[in-house]
C-alpha cells in the first residue's frame, strides 16, 4: 500500500540561521556517479552543506536512508527492470520522514527520472522536485521554487542543456577522480535505453579535458577514470577517428597523474591505435573493460552490436599480445529474446577463451521503449539455469586468474570503505594497477601514524587469490611491505581534517569546482 502523502509541499520557504544539508544517493553507473559530483557541488555552490559534516543533523538518520539531510537527492538509473521498483520503495520509506522533519525536501534525478517524468510524482506525491539527466544545473533553482510555491516542480529537457563537466563539482573522493570526455551514445542496442535517455553523443575538446584533468591532479588526485558511454568513438564529433589514442597519450605527460583509466569501450569501434597507447603510455593501466554481451552471432545481430565473435576475440587475443598482464572484465546478458542453447554455448566458449578477471553478468530483463522489449521471451526457468551455468564458469575463471596472481608484488592505491571487514582484519583494501580488489596486512605492531591512508600507495606480494579479491599477507611474515605517502593521501588528510589547508600556494581546495569543458562543436 502506498503510504498516504506526508503534506508534502506546504512547508514554508527555509529562514533558519542553521545551514542547510544535503545528502546524494547514487544508483547506477559511474557516469551517475559523476552526476552525483555535479549535484552535489551545485548544492555547496548555493550554502547547502554535506550532511556528515554536521553531527547534530547526521545524528537523526534513519534507515530510511536519508542520512539525517534536509534534501535528500536520488540520482537513478533505468538499465535494469527493477529500477523503478526499487525506487519507489526507498521514495516510501522517505515518505514517513518527511512527515516528522519540517521543511524536508526530496528530489529525484537521472535516467528514470528522464524516462518517468510527472509519473514520479503521480506515484509519489510527496517528491519536491524532478529532473532528467540533460539539466542537471537547474537543482537548486528547482528546490528553491519548490519550497517557495509549496508544489511539486518537474523539469526535463529533451536535448543537453549545460555539458555537466562545466558545473561545480564536490569529487567523492580526493585521491581519484571521474573526467567525462563525452556524454549520450549514438549506438542503437536493441536491449538499452540510454541513448534514449542521454541524448546522441557530444564530445568535449581534448584541451578542455586535459585541462580538467590537470585541475584535478593539482587538487591532489593521483588517479582518473575518463568516462564516456563509448569512449572509443570519441572524437568521431569534431572529426578525429583517432582522437582517444592521442588523449590516452597526452595524459601520459600530465606531472603526478600516476594512474589512467577508462569506461567503457565499444568492440565495434575498438582500434589498434588505442591498444598501442595503453601499452605505451606508462600511466594508462592495464585494465580493459570491453562489454561482451553475448557470444553469439546471432544474438548480437539481433541486439544491433555492430560486432562478431570473431571481431570480438581478436580485440581480446591482441591486448593480451601487447599488454600481457592486463585484467580483461566485461559484461554479458543471458536471455536475449530468441537465444538458443547453442546461441549461450556459444557465449561459453567466449568466456573460457577470453579468460575474463570479472564478468557483470545480467539476466535479460525488458526495457519500456526499447525494440527488444517486443520480442518474446526466453522462459524464466531457462534463463535462470543457463546463468547459473555462466556464473560457475566465471567464477572458476576468476579463481584460476587469481590464483595466477599469488608470489606477485602488486602496488595498491589505499581505498576509503571498500574493504568492509578491514578494522577487524587489521588490512587496509584498494585496487592494485590492473583493478584487482586487494586487502593488504600491514605489519604487526604498526603505530598508528605509520598506517597507509587512503591515496597512499602500499607494495605488498599476493598470498591468497579469492574469486573475488586478492589477499596480500606478506607483511605478516616479515615479506614484502612498502608504503610510500603521496600528495592524493595528503588531500584525503585535508578533506578528512586531519591537517589544515595550505595557504602558501594558492590551489583550489579538493572539494571546489571545477568549471571547464564546454565544446565548441553545435549540432
Amino acid at each position: 500500500m502506498t503510504p498516504a502523502p506526508p503534506a508534502p509541499h506546504a512547508t514554508a520557504p527555509h529562514t533558519g540561521t542553521a545551514p542547510r544539508t544535503y545528502l546524494v544517493r547514487t544508483l547506477g553507473c559511474q557516469m551517475n556517479v559523476h552526476d552525483s559530483e555535479r549535484l552535489a557541488g551545485m548544492l555547496q555552490a548555493q550554502g547547502y552543506v554535506p550532511v556528515e559534516s554536521v553531527p547534530e543533523a547526521a545524528a537523526r538518520a534513519t534507515e530510511a536512508g536519508d542520512g539525517g539531510a534536509d534534501v535528500v537527492v536520488i540520482n537513478t538509473c533505468s538499465v535494469r527492470e527493477n529500477a523503478a521498483t526499487r525506487l519507489f520503495g526507498n521514495l516510501g520509506q522517505l515518505a514517513s520522514v518527511k512527515r516528522s522533519r519540517p521543511g524536508m525536501q526530496i528530489a529525484v534525478g537521472g535516467c528514470l527520472a528522464q524516462q518517468m517524468r510527472t509519473g514520479i510524482v503521480e506515484k509519489a506525491p510527496w517528491v519536491d522536485v524532478v529532473l532528467g539527466t540533460h539539466n542537471l544545473d537547474v537543482l537548486p533553482a528547482l528546490l528553491e521554487r519548490a519550497r517557495h510555491n509549496a508544489d511539486a516542480q518537474v523539469e526535463i529537457e529533451e536535448a543537453l542543456k549545460v555539458f555537466p563537466s562545466t558545473l561545480p563539482t564536490r569529487r567523492e573522493s580526493a585521491y581519484a577522480a571521474l573526467v567525462s570526455i563525452s556524454v549520450g551514445c549514438n549506438n542503437t542496442c536493441t536491449f538499452c535505453i540510454v541513448p534514449h535517455l542521454r541524448g546522441k553523443e557530444r564530445d568535449r575538446r581534448p584541451g578542455d579535458v586535459l585541462a580538467e584533468v590537470q585541475a584535478v591532479v593539482a587538487q591532489g588526485a593521483i588517479e582518473v577514470t575518463l568516462l564516456g558511454q563509448n569512449v572509443n568513438s570519441y572524437g568521431v564529433g569534431f572529426g578525429d577517428r583517432g582522437a582517444f589514442a592521442k588523449l590516452l597519450r597526452a595524459c601520459g605527460e600530465i606531472d603526478g597523474l600516476e594512474r589512467v583509466r577508462f569506461t567503457s569501450p565499444h568492440p565495434a569501434a575498438f582500434t589498434d591505435d588505442v591498444i598501442e597507447a595503453m601499452a605505451e603510455t606508462p600511466n594508462v593501466m592495464p585494465s580493459l573493460h570491453m562489454p561482451l554481451q553475448s557470444g553469439s552471432d546471432t544474438v548480437l545481430r539481433a541486439m544491433r552490436r555492430s560486432y562478431r565473435q570473431a571481431r570480438y576475440l581478436g580485440i581480446i587475443d591482441r591486448v593480451r599480445t601487447a599488454i600481457p598482464d592486463a585484467a580483461i572484465t566485461t559484461d554479458i546478458i543471458v536471455g536475449f529474446p530468441g537465444e538458443t542453447e547453442e546461441d549461450f554455448q556459444a557465449t561459453l566458449d567466449v568466456v573460457e577463451a577470453s579468460r575474463f578477471s570479472s564478468a557483470f553478468t545480467f539476466q535479460y530483463s525488458p526495457r519500456p521503449g526499447t525494440p527488444a522489449a517486443d520480442l518474446e521471451p526466453v522462459p524464466a526457468a531457462v534463463v535462470t539455469e543457463r546463468y547459473q551455468r555462466l556464473l560457475a564458469l566465471q567464477q572458476r575463471i576468476s579463481t584460476e586468474e587469481n590464483e595466477r596472481q599469488e608470489g606477485r608484488t602488486v602496488d595498491v592505491l589505499v581505498a576509503e570503505g571498500e574493504g568492509r571487514k578491514d578494522g577487524a582484519t587489521h588490512r587496509v583494501t584498494g585496487r592494485a594497477a590492473d583493478n584487482r580488489l586487494v586487502h593488504v596486512a600491514l605489519p604487526p605492531g604498526l603505530p598508528d601514524g605509520e598506517r597507509p591512508r587512503p591515496g597512499d600507495m602500499v607494495s605488498a606480494a599476493v598470498t591468497h587469490g579469492a574469486p573475488h579479491h586478492l589477499v596480500a599477507d606478506s607483511a605478516l611474515t616479515g615479506g614484502t611491505y612498502r608504503l610510500r605517502r603521496t600528495r592524493a593521501g595528503d588531500a584525503w588528510a585535508r578533506r578528512a581534517g586531519l591537517v589544515e589547508e595550505p595557504h602558501s600556494h594558492g590551489e583550489p581546495a579538493p572539494a571546489g569546482p571545477v568549471t571547464l569543458g564546454m565544446p565548441a562543436l553545435r549540432r
